[in-house]
């Protein structure tokens, strides 16, 4: 367990006014942002490594983290994505074969501040009865706790804010990593990797893996690319289906990205293409068909999310992330169709065209808490790719 001293005391505090005074680990470097809470027991990396956390502080709900260290292996991104981070209890000595590192080293190299010695409970009580708030996480004693407050008042909400734009790469590139030993997705075939264009608004790397095991050749193309271009590269063989990634912020502050997919969607040419989306490029998918999306409350993050399929009364045990959703009503006259719902508060978790490959799904089928139930998803996108190939290029 870490050693605590005065010296290390900080405050978190929240724009509706309370304080909670811990413990500092990781970074001295203050931290601001939206503060939401994630309710799962374990596969906090990947949570702090997830682009889609961007510009937020993560609460996590299980009472103690940092005794499975860091590792290479289970990063979603090449760095810390959270810009703070806050737990009950905090455990510097780890024990896992895995790890390269402590959590506090990792988050020290990132220049990313924790808050440990709360009361988590206390805070998600907040947030689920309130709703997600903006927060300060801070360690110097001289300011006052009015002045932290009236900081996390002047925080951004991500209502209306563009992360996406700068969570991915920003270039081209291919990947080639599969999932490796952890593979739980079939779809091997003698078939030469179908190549498939993944735009990356914030794509997490087990996208990409679980599309390589699918068999599928990602090409990762940045979110500036035209409709033009993507339209080119689908016609001329480059890439036979797209793949909208997941990412942080609102997706209606990303009205020119939102304005090219709708070129993509709505154009003839290429209808034969499948285009799927994650988490954001589902909501991206339905606001480029004429929907609307809405900030839920306080969102969903966690590993034990259930789903129903509705047209098979089937449930699903999904990860989520997300602190926006697309509104139902909105759907109506779109094209688009309701394919699953969150069971615990009956949100849109899928959506399809029947006219043509169009498919997003709000949760992430990539992620394997235990279940690997939403698999499929990755399946069925590469099966659809893998048809529009002419019979000439089908084998090595």
């Amino acid at each position: 367990m870490s050693t605590t001293t005065d010296q290390n005391r900080v405050r978190l505090a929240l724009s509706t006014g309370e304080i909670f005074e811990g413990f500092g680990f990781g970074a001295n470097i203050d931290g601001g942002g939206e503060v939401v809470f994630n309710t799962a027991m374990s596969g906090y990396q990947e949570s702090l490594t997830d682009p889609s956390y961007m510009g937020q502080i993560l609460v996590q709900t299980a009472p103690m983290i940092g005794n499975s260290g860091m590792n290479e292996r289970d990063m979603e991104s090449r760095k810390i994505q959270v810009s703070g981070m806050v737990v009950h209890e905090y455990v510097d000595l780890h024990s896992n074969y895995r790890a390269s590192m402590s959590l506090d080293e990792q988050l020290k190299a990132a220049g990313v501040q924790g808050i440990s010695g709360v009361d988590t409970r206390a805070i998600t009580t907040l947030l689920r009865s309130g709703g997600a708030v903006q927060g300060v996480i801070c360690g110097d004693h001289k300011q006052t706790d009015a002045q932290l407050v009236q900081r996390a008042q002047a925080t951004g909400s991500m209502a209306g804010t563009d992360f996406a734009s700068g969570a991915g790469s920003g270039s081209d590139g291919s990947w080639a990593q599969p999932s490796g030993q952890w593979k739980h997705l079939a779809g091997e075939s003698d078939q030469a990797a179908i190549p498939v264009g993944v735009i990356d608004c914030g794509v997490k790397e087990n996208i990409l893996r679980c599309l390589v095991d699918v068999g599928c050749d990602p090409v990762v193309l940045p979110m500036t690319i035209s409709a033009s271009k993507i339209k080119g590269m689908l016609l001329d063989g480059s890439i036979y289906g797209v793949f909208l990634s997941n990412g942080p912020g609102d997706p209606g502050a990303l009205a020119e990205f939102v304005s090219m997919v709708r070129e993509l969607v709505h154009d003839d040419e290429i209808r034969s293409f499948p285009i799927y989306g994650i988490c954001l490029g589902h909501q991206v998918l339905a606001l480029a068909h004429g929907a609307s999306t809405y900030k839920l409350k306080f969102g969903h993050r966690g590993i034990n999310h259930p789903i129903v399929e509705i047209s098979s009364g089937q449930v699903s045990i999904t990860s989520q992330n997300h602190g926006f959703a697309v509104d139902e009503n909105s759907c109506v006259d779109t094209g688009l169709i309701v394919t699953h719902r969150h069971l615990n508060d009956d949100t849109v978790a899928g959506l399809k065209r029947n006219d043509r490959s169009i498919a997003g799904m709000q949760y992430h089928p990539e992620a394997s808490p235990g279940p690997h139930d939403a698999g499929a998803f990755f399946v069925r996108f590469a099966e659809e790719a893998g048809n529009t190939i002419p019979a000439n290029e089908c084998s090595n």
